[in-house]
C-alpha cells in the first residue's frame, strides 16, 4: 500500500506514534515507518534499549536522533529485547534507506503479541491515521 510517498506494507502493524511490528521467526520484529524516517529526514544515530532489557507497550523504548532533532521511540509491544541491529551503530541511515528490512531497528521475545496486536494498527487504519495527520 501506498499513501502519497510512503510506503506501508500491509502485512505489518503500526502505531499512532509510527513504529511498526512484524512476526519474524520466533520474535516481532520492530521499527519506525517509512513516514516517520521520511519526516525525520536524515538519522544519524539509534539509540535502542539493550539486549536482555524489558519493554512494555505505548512505553519509550529509546531515541533516534536526525539532523533536525531527537525523537523517542515507543514499543508497539511489551517483552524482553532478544536481538538489535548492530549494523545501525555504524549505518544509522538504514533506518531511512530500508526502514521495513535492512533499517529494522530490534527483536522482541513478546510477552502476549496476540493479544496486544489488538491495540495496533493495520495498514489501512495507519494509512488513514497518517491522511489524517497530512491535512
Amino acid at each position: 500500500m501506498k499513501l502519497r510517498e510512503y510506503e506501508i506494507p500491509d502485512d505489518f502493524l503500526y502505531t499512532k506514534e509510527h513504529e511498526w511490528a512484524k512476526q519474524v521467526d520466533a520474535y516481532v520484529r520492530v521499527g519506525i515507518t517509512d513516514y516517520a524516517a521520511k519526516t525525520l529526514n536524515d538519522v544519524v544515530y539509534v539509540a535502542p534499549p539493550k539486549v536482555g532489557d524489558t519493554i512494555m507497550q505505548f512505553k519509550s523504548m529509546g531515541t533516534v536522533e536526525s539532523i533536525k532533532a531527537v525523537s523517542e521511540l515507543y514499543s508497539p509491544i511489551s517483552g524482553t529485547i532478544a536481538r538489535v541491529n548492530t549494523n545501525l551503530d555504524s549505518h544509522p541511515e538504514l533506518v531511512n534507506k530500508s526502514p521495513y528490512s535492512e533499517g529494522w531497528l530490534i527483536d522482541v521475545n513478546a510477552f502476549n503479541f496476540a493479544s496486544e496486536k489488538a491495540q495496533l494498527l493495520s495498514a489501512i487504519q495507519y494509512s488513514e491515521h497518517v491522511g489524517s495527520v497530512l491535512k
